[in-house]
């Protein structure tokens, strides 16, 4: 062997130490819930002969914003009774990054109150038929007060958190039935519900809690829940042009971001046509969409027609028994969570993303094992990605596996960069602003696969198990 070709080995050698893949793991039997794995595969100089997923950092897309849960009351209901060295603690597993942190980056509020609220309320009820036009009684303080005190607490630990509110439906006395549920906004209160808003804004800048963005109405098309409020896409967007966006412009909140539909994604048509109000959308920044119907790939559809509009994916619940979950349910739970693991990964984390969504949010932060707190005609199974037992135990489900596997990695400022699309290994890639790549890849069936990784010319081999996420992290090079 020459000197020359001793030194190219060394070279190699060197190179493909310094390229070793750090690899998180989910496996389906729950034998590894986001767990870092010992070994770590190492690109190398090799031949291609097997299947092979290619990740480009080259080819580039949007640029991710933050990935996280609703703190609906009810969570912050349940995590505020935790003793205080315990809530600190769970809050530093969820908010920050290091050691067992899972950096969550990106947190949904409700407006008043959602349907995981102990009851509904909004910051402005009067007594039937009294009204307050002038928002004397405007109360940001009304219902679910656990909630400011604990976002100053996930401030302290991340301030650069971003905060997205949606309102479930306007006091009553400005909609056309008097109440919580259905019924739509009378065109005359039209103008005082836009200084509602601009209010709890300010009320919450005033405890020094930024939102940065409202969508205009959850689920605008859904009259069943509790709250709820109907509005058609028309009546969006005349509100957006003649009431919200001009309101915010005088308050001097033009940074606050609106974004319409807020709903599933067999009804695109909606957003389309709030979008296609040129004056609407001088004052929005995008659409907010759920998948509880219809495919993902309506996203980019709606982004293919306005491509200087941004999509946020807030809302995907994952449903128990009808019994607690600390009886049937947990073993409901534990039957469900492979099947639960990997749809939420194909849809949520890389169907969102791929379709150009820059922020991803799963449903509800926490519950308790009865699935409470909500609303009379709330959701009655909607499982937390935490479970705070009244114990004070806290039991980590699924959505908090599936958030994990992008939230710790995939910091805010991000950018989704070219991965092959293979349907055999569902899987998306991005390049953070420290200079490591990450691939997320899910193994849909029961048998292993292997694979390679190819970066820059290098090939990596991987093994992952049938029904398993993983999650891979490496420098660029």
């Amino acid at each position: 062997m020459t000197d020359q070709t001793k030194l190219n080995n060394i070279n190699d050698l060197v190179s493909t130490t310094q390229q070793g893949i750090e690899v998180w793991l989910t496996r389906a039997d729950q034998s590894a819930l986001f767990q870092q794995q010992k070994e770590a595969p190492l690109f190398v100089n090799a031949t291609n002969d097997g299947p092979t997923l290619q990740v480009d950092a080259t080819q580039f897309f949007q640029t991710m914003e933050g990935f996280g849960f609703a703190l609906t009351g009810g969570s912050a209901l349940l995590i505020n009774r935790l003793p205080a060295l315990s809530r600190n603690a769970l809050l530093r597993q969820l908010f920050s990054t290091d050691g067992n942190g899972i950096g969550v980056s990106f947190l949904r509020l409700s407006i008043g109150a959602s349907d995981l609220s102990e009851r509904s309320f909004s910051y402005d009820d009067m007594p039937e038929g009294q009204t307050d036009p002038g928002l004397a009684h405007f109360n940001i303080e009304a219902g679910d007060r656990e909630v400011i005190p604990l976002l100053k607490e996930i401030l302290a630990i991340n301030p650069a958190i971003k905060l997205i509110g949606s309102p479930w439906s306007a006091p009553p006395w400005m909609k056309t039935n008097q109440s919580f549920i259905g019924g739509k906004l009378k065109p005359e209160y039209s103008q005082v519900y836009a200084n509602y808003l601009v209010m709890y804004i300010n009320s919450m800048n005033e405890r020094g809690i930024t939102i940065h963005a409202l969508t205009i109405q959850n689920e605008p098309l859904n009259e069943d829940n509790e709250p709820s409020m109907l509005m058609e896409a028309w009546e969006q967007a005349d509100f957006v042009k003649n009431h919200l966006g001009p309101a915010l412009r005088e308050a001097g909140l033009d940074r606050v971001e609106l974004f319409c539909w807020d709903h599933n994604c067999d009804v695109k048509e909606y957003p389309l046509a709030v979008l296609a109000d040129a004056e609407a959308r001088q004052f929005l920044t995008g659409a907010a969409w759920h998948l509880y119907a219809g495919d993902i790939r309506a996203v980019s559809e709606v982004g293919k027609a306005y491509p200087d509009m941004k999509m946020y994916f807030t809302e995907q619940w994952v449903g128990g028994a009808g019994g607690p979950v600390s009886a049937k349910g947990r073993d409901y739970l534990d039957a469900h969570f492979a099947a639960d693991l990997s749809w939420h990964t194909r849809n949520v984390i890389i169907g969102a993303t791929r379709n150009g969504c820059q922020a991803v949010l799963e449903w509800n932060l926490a519950s308790d094992p009865q699935y409470d707190p909500h609303t009379p005609r709330g959701c009655t199974n909607c499982v937390g990605a935490l479970t705070l037992g009244n114990d004070m135990t806290t039991i980590p489900n699924v959505s908090y596996y599936v958030i994990a596997h992008i939230a710790k990695f995939v910091r805010p400022g991000s950018i989704r960069i070219f991965s092959d699309d293979l349907d055999a290994l569902p899987n998306v890639a991005f390049a953070t602003p420290n200079g490591m790549v990450v691939l997320i890849v899910l193994n849909e069936k029961s048998d292993a696969q292997t694979f390679h990784i190819q970066f820059n010319g290098k090939l990596a081999t991987i093994v992952l198990e049938g029904g398993s996420v993983a999650t891979y992290v490496w420098k660029i090079f």
